[in-house]
């Protein structure tokens, strides 16, 4: 019989190599937690940047700060607030960064120390036939015992699945600040819309009075049979049309009111009441934001930097890919007791330990890993065209909001002269009507012309904020959400 103090000291040696065995695991683990992400590829499209914006020579340096604020009205800023904490959008980026952080925690699961604890207990009866050995024979076995598992990564090909899955979490951070971003831009152009719409109607209802003013003075010509003096019955009609004309566009501007207040509430997460009470006046022009260099875009412009981080990704699955052509190592341990008796198993008699190195060579693999090196070899190079896509279309959204900035100012400018000169004639035309002097069509077209002109320079002032919008988002612009 075994000495049970010999026993008792095999078995603490075997638990004293498992901890430390464990101990060394964990180091490794730990160390393994701390992967980083891929570096930056940027030089790749860097030299796609050019020197200077073609369409505007001042070059401006510096960064686009808080460009919601500088359109001057504090409502706009809760709404965008609003819109960013309750939009259902919103959530749903929230949750897939989420989603990407855990992924990329997830992909370092194979480089920490498995642990598994067993217990298993088993019955058997073996039927013996014939002489001299007949008869049966019943067994029990019990075992418990923790087996722990890991695999040297010597080749870093599961640190590279890591680091891909990192880049692929920052890409998602990335897409969420762009959501953010945009929608912070579809609220601003909201509440544009419902300013523009205000004024509108309130252009329609000043419309509908002067129209009303014009019948009653072509009505009293004609009651009179002033007809050589522009009183005829034809001309009455016509002016009776244009008055019908503009309060239909008063149910049409209503209509635009409500429409606009809907899809703000609905931006804002809120249900579309048509209730929410906004500016009846439109925003003033902010002064022009800085443009910077166009390089400097490159590291602002969120949906340019997640291209990047993908880009970068794929970089890292090419190596993942070509190291798994490399043998796994592993290093396995386990620890526990067997006996006969369930009752046995914590008795330390019992006990039974084991350390082993596993090795694994693929030899022949059908193709599969030479496949996976081709597939992922492809999707670099699509992540590449993909970037500079990004890369080509963000340097196209900067360069044609310059363009438009410059021209839309030209034409709000001259178009304000023109429904300025279009009110004065309207006023002259209906003085000489009162006055003998003037014709029916005349002050009818000079009233149209002011109405259309007018209502064409709110669009147009609409149109130039939106376009400034666009601007600050083509500039990757910043701006401040209490919310973070």
């Amino acid at each position: 019989m075994k000495n049970p103090s010999k026993l008792s000291d095999n078995q603490s040696r075997a638990k004293r190599i498992i901890v430390r065995a464990s101990m060394v695991a964990t180091s490794f683990w730990l160390m393994s937690c701390a992967a980083k992400a891929p570096e930056s590829q940027m030089l790749k499209v860097e030299q796609m940047a050019p020197d200077s914006w073609s369409a505007t020579k001042e070059g401006k340096a510096g960064v686009d700060r808080d460009w919601v604020s500088s359109f001057g009205d504090s409502r706009l800023n809760h709404l965008v607030d609003e819109a960013l904490e309750r939009n259902p959008d919103m959530r749903v980026q929230v949750e897939r960064v989420y989603q990407a952080r855990r992924t990329a925690y997830v992909a370092g699961a194979m480089a920490r120390p498995q642990m598994v604890a067993n217990v298993n207990g088993n019955r058997s009866k073996q039927q013996f036939v014939g002489l001299p050995y007949g008869g049966s024979q019943t067994s029990n076995g019990s075992i418990a015992d923790l087996t722990v598992n890991w695999e040297l990564d010597l080749w870093g090909r599961i640190r590279m699945g890591q680091m891909a899955a990192i880049s692929d979490a920052q890409a998602a951070e990335l897409d969420q600040k762009a959501a953010e971003t945009a929608l912070a831009g579809e609220v601003c152009k909201a509440w544009f819309g419902l300013g523009e719409a205000w004024e509108q109607l309130s252009l329609a209802q000043e419309v509908v009075r002067i129209r009303k003013s014009s019948v009653e003075s072509i009505a009293d010509r004609f009651e009179n049979n002033l007809a050589g003096d522009g009183g005829s019955a034809s001309q009455l009609r016509l002016a009776q049309t244009d008055l019908a004309t503009a309060e239909a566009l008063i149910a049409q501007r209503m209509g635009d009111v409500e429409l606009a207040e809907r899809r703000l509430e609905l931006l804002c997460g809120r249900y579309p009441k048509g209730t929410l009470s906004g500016s009846k006046k439109l925003s003033k022009m902010p002064k022009r934001p800085p443009s910077g260099v166009p390089s400097g875009l490159l590291q602002r412009r969120p949906d340019v930097v997640a291209a990047e981080r993908r880009y970068a990704a794929s970089v890292a699955r090419v190596k993942e890919a070509n190291r798994a052509i490399f043998p796994i190592i592993s290093l396995t341990g386990s620890t526990g007791t067997a006996s006969d008796a369930l009752e046995q198993l914590l008795n330390n008699d019992f006990s039974t330990w084991s350390l082993g190195v596993q090795l694994t060579q693929n030899l022949l693999t059908g193709g599969q890993v030479k496949g996976e090196q081709d597939i992922r070899g492809s999707r670099e190079r699509a992540e590449l065209a993909n970037l500079e896509g990004v890369v080509l279309k963000a340097f196209g959204e900067v360069e044609t909001a310059l363009v438009l900035e410059e021209w839309l100012q030209k034409r709000v400018v001259q178009t304000d002269k023109a429904f300025t000169f279009a009110k004065d004639a309207a006023e002259a035309a209906n003085d000489d009507f009162l006055d003998g002097n003037g014709d029916v069509l005349t002050l009818l077209q000079a009233q149209s012309r002011a109405v259309d002109i007018g209502s064409s320079l709110l669009t147009l002032k609409r149109v130039r904020l939106d376009n400034r919008v666009d601007l600050h988002l083509a500039l990757g612009g910043e701006f401040r959400f209490k919310g973070k």
